[in-house]
């Protein structure tokens, strides 16, 4: 099949989110199909990536659209009724660019990455089309309210929550709709009744974190990952540090929790101490999990899956999780991920696996088996493929 895949952002290097889900599915697609890609370059360094693109694209297309232009877009919210994040990403000169490949080429099916270009294909019946979400964005805001905030944020949050709302029935008009997780896809049925959800889980490459005779020796570290620029995992590090933490350290006293990501803000590199460590950037992300006796998730709000769940998982790492994205992967507590929502009982469940060993392998293990049989890019791109052939036949 001649696929295009429409991306909200430039899919390399393939760190996290976005980035990471399209440049691994579209690098095993490529063995057996041909590949193209409409992106969104946002800063210069996004244009120097075109060489490692088109080992797995045989076209690359960027238009560029810096942040200021961006900025620019959102002020017409004022009278605007669409999420601030669609016209975040509004551009006459992609949908020209978008329009003027489909003319060009005879695409047997088309991949939209987010709710965010969702309206560059909504109206085109003629194609076959299949709209990607990440997560449920509307059960996002929906959990996201129910952190306090300040009077200015929660009167945003409030009109985007009431924005998306509205917004996202657009899915209704591709011919498959995908969501990562069966708690995203439940709920977004029931608040839309769309008929034309399915599942497409967040994977992870078995290469990069393929368990590596994980040490469960040690006992002393407790890893986050994350971008540390993204409010759920910033007030996850804030709450964990603030709230769980101490719990921990009365019992494990020489406990240390790292905080690994990009991008740290003001209010996580101000977390630093004797026992809490900032990193920033990360280059061999499997490397640092593997020096974690446990890793934890502690999120209060968002939607999905979790792949720094995933990774950890993958690796045999255990993980403490709270409930947001637990939901969605479809295992018993237990089974590489134990979940907590009270922060009393998040801290023991660390502590326990702090003062077991054969604990610590039993539920890290467990994990690996989860994400061998289930969350294996492999498995999910076929997965993909399956979609594609659909909604290709269906408009032969």
């Amino acid at each position: 099949m001649k696929l295009l895949f429409l991306a909200n952002r430039v899919p390399y290097p393939p760190y996290r989110g976005d980035k990471l889900k399209i440049f691994n599915l579209a690098k095993r697609l490529n063995k057996d199909h041909e590949l193209h890609l409409l992106t969104f370059a946002q800063t210069p360094e996004d244009l120097t990536y075109k060489t490692e693109l088109e080992k797995i694209f045989k076209e690359v297309h960027f238009v560029y659209l810096p942040k200021w232009k961006s900025a620019i877009n959102c002020l017409s919210a004022i009278w605007d009724s669409k999420p601030l994040q669609v016209l975040y990403f509004r551009s006459a000169e992609l949908q020209r660019q978008l329009d003027s490949m489909i003319a060009a080429h005879n695409y047997d099916a088309i991949h939209v990455q987010h709710l965010r270009m969702s309206p560059y294909l909504a109206g085109r019946k003629d194609q076959a089309r299949i709209l990607d979400l990440p997560d449920a964005f509307s059960l996002y805001w929906e959990r996201r309210k129910t952190v306090k905030r300040g009077l200015l944020t929660t009167l945003f949050e409030n009109i985007e929550q009431r924005r998306v709302l509205r917004y996202e029935p657009i899915l209704k008009q591709y011919d498959l709709t995908l969501a990562c997780s069966v708690e995203d896809i439940d709920y977004l049925e029931r608040t839309h009744h769309t008929g034309n959800l399915r599942l497409l889980a967040n994977g992870v490459d078995w290469e990069t974190f393929a368990p590596r005779n994980h040490d469960y020796a040690h006992n002393h570290t407790i890893l986050f990952t994350g971008n540390m620029d993204y409010a759920p995992n910033v007030d996850a590090v804030v709450y964990f540090s603030d709230v769980i933490l101490p719990i921990i350290r009365s019992s494990c006293v020489n406990v240390k929790f790292i905080i690994a990501g990009q991008r740290p803000i003001k209010k996580v590199a101000e977390l630093a101490s004797d026992f809490i460590e900032v990193t920033g950037f990360v280059k061999d992300l499997a490397a640092t999990y593997n020096s974690a006796s446990v890793v934890v998730a502690p999120l209060r709000f968002g939607a999905g899956t979790q792949n720094k769940v995933l990774e950890a998982m993958s690796l045999g790492v255990p993980v403490v999780c709270s409930n947001i994205g637990f939901g969605g992967l479809g295992i018993k507590s237990g089974e590489g991920a134990i979940m907590q929502t009270d922060p009393n009982a998040f801290a023991q469940s660390v502590i326990d696996l702090l003062s077991s060993e054969d604990l610590r392998r039993s539920v890290g293990q467990a994990g690996m088996q989860v994400i061998k049989t289930r969350f294996d890019w492999d498995i999910i791109a076929k997965q993909l493929e399956g979609y594609f052939a659909e909604v290709s036949h269906l408009k032969n």
